[in-house]
């Protein structure tokens, strides 16, 4: 499966010789998944439709679904007129004129002005004969709002393993710096002693014991080994066949937990200023992830 953007738009239309429909799909982020419809109320009924077309396609993010329906004209248009109201205007305007002691009488555009007198006639809209119009403009609308969210997808998964590829070259590198750690801590422990004054044996059993401590607290080999495993994990969901944004998400966090560790653990500065960038590029990672369905 390729990777899907949660953000999209699609657009479809479709007419039958009495109807042209017009449908309009598009999404934005949402951590759960969320369906909006923005249709005439007679077309509610067509909610129960479209849902299922469209809920096989998305796992997360707010849809909006809007959907239009016109009536293709075919000869006169028929109008019906509404005489009580017609006939209450021509009392209001009787009634005018005796109060005020002169004739007044309505024309034809006072008749018009009013809404209601006159509307068109239009008969009530058949639901399954809409159906048979708006499904094949929805179906257009899935495929152009698919290809959106492929399109962005792709770019989004070069970014992706392009950040990556920054992230294992640090792991390794901070690998190697963590192997000598100790043997620089132990010579940095007897040459402060030397400027001290206080020169001791290698064998000293008190300097043997300070270094174990510290190679004890600044080993980040688990750490490495967790972090080496969480990248190829995070390989392996961008592969997948399920969306993986929510699987990535909190891979990310699971990854920027062993960073800090580490960070607080290694007690060095070329291994503190690598966990800097690594912790810089972890969070565009996540910025980007929310943006995956």
């Amino acid at each position: 499966m390729a990777l899907h953007s949660m953000t999209g738009f699609g657009r479809g239309t479709n007419a039958t010789e009495q109807l042209h429909a017009s449908v309009e799909i598009s999404s934005v982020n949402r951590k759960q998944l969320e369906l909006a419809f923005s249709l005439a109320r007679e077309l509610s009924g067509l909610e129960a439709c479209m849902r299922p077309l469209l809920l096989p396609h998305v796992s997360r993010g707010r849809l909006q679904v809007s959907l239009h329906i016109n009536r293709v004209a075919q000869g006169a248009a028929s109008f019906e007129v509404d005489m009580g109201l017609a006939r209450g205007l021509e009392e209001a305007y009787q009634r005018l004129s005796q109060e005020l002691g002169r004739t007044l009488a309505p024309v034809a555009a006072d008749f018009l002005q009013v809404p209601g007198i006159i509307r068109q006639q239009e008969s009530a809209l058949d639901l399954d004969e809409a159906w048979t119009v708006v499904e094949p403009a929805l179906q257009k609308a899935l495929v152009q709002f698919q290809e959106s969210r492929q399109q962005e997808g792709r770019v989004l998964l070069q970014d992706f393993l392009q950040r990556l590829g920054l992230l294992e070259r640090l792991v390794t590198e901070v690998e190697e710096a963590a192997m000598g750690r100790c043997g620089r801590q132990a010579e940095l422990l007897r040459k402060r002693l030397a400027d001290l004054d206080c020169p001791v044996s290698a064998e000293d059993e008190r300097v043997c014991k300070e270094i174990a401590l510290f190679a004890d607290r600044c080993d980040i080999s688990e750490e490495i080994t967790r972090l080496q495993s969480h990248l190829i994990k995070f390989h392996e969901y961008l592969k997948s066949e399920e969306p993986p944004g929510r699987a990535l998400d909190f891979l990310c966090q699971e990854i920027h937990r062993e960073w800090n560790t580490i960070g607080s653990k290694a007690l060095d500065a070329a291994i503190a200023q690598r966990v800097v960038v690594a912790k810089t590029e972890l969070e565009k990672i996540r910025e980007q992830v929310q943006n995956i369905e």
